[in-house]
C-alpha cells in the first residue's frame, strides 16, 4: 500500500514538474501577467473601483468572489482539523 501511494506521489510530481517548465521565467517582463494584466489594474483600478490601493481593489473587487470562497475553504479546513483533534470526554 505504501509502494502505490509512493508511486502516485512521485508521478504527481513529475506530471507536475513537466507543467512547469511552459511557465514564463521569473519576473520576465515580457510575460503574459506583465504586459496585459498588471498594466489594465495599474492603469483602470483607481477609476473604474475608487479604491487607491491596487491590491486591495484586486482582492476586494476584481476578485472578491474568489476571495471570498477561498476564506470560506479555509475556515471549512480548521474546523475540520479542530472536529478532527479535539478529544472527547467520555
Amino acid at each position: 500500500m505504501k509502494a502505490i501511494a509512493l508511486l502516485a506521489s512521485v508521478i504527481t510530481g513529475a506530471v507536475l514538474l513537466y507543467g512547469v517548465q511552459d511557465f514564463a521565467p521569473w519576473a520576465d517582463p515580457t510575460s503574459p501577467a506583465s504586459t496585459h494584466v498588471a498594466s489594465y489594474y495599474i492603469e483602470n483600478t483607481v477609476r473604474e473601483t475608487y479604491i487607491p490601493n491596487i491590491v486591495t481593489a484586486v482582492l476586494g473587487d476584481y476578485r472578491g468572489y474568489d476571495t471570498m470562497f477561498e476564506t470560506v475553504v479555509i475556515f471549512c479546513a480548521g474546523m475540520a482539523v479542530i472536529c478532527v483533534l479535539r478529544r472527547s470526554k467520555s
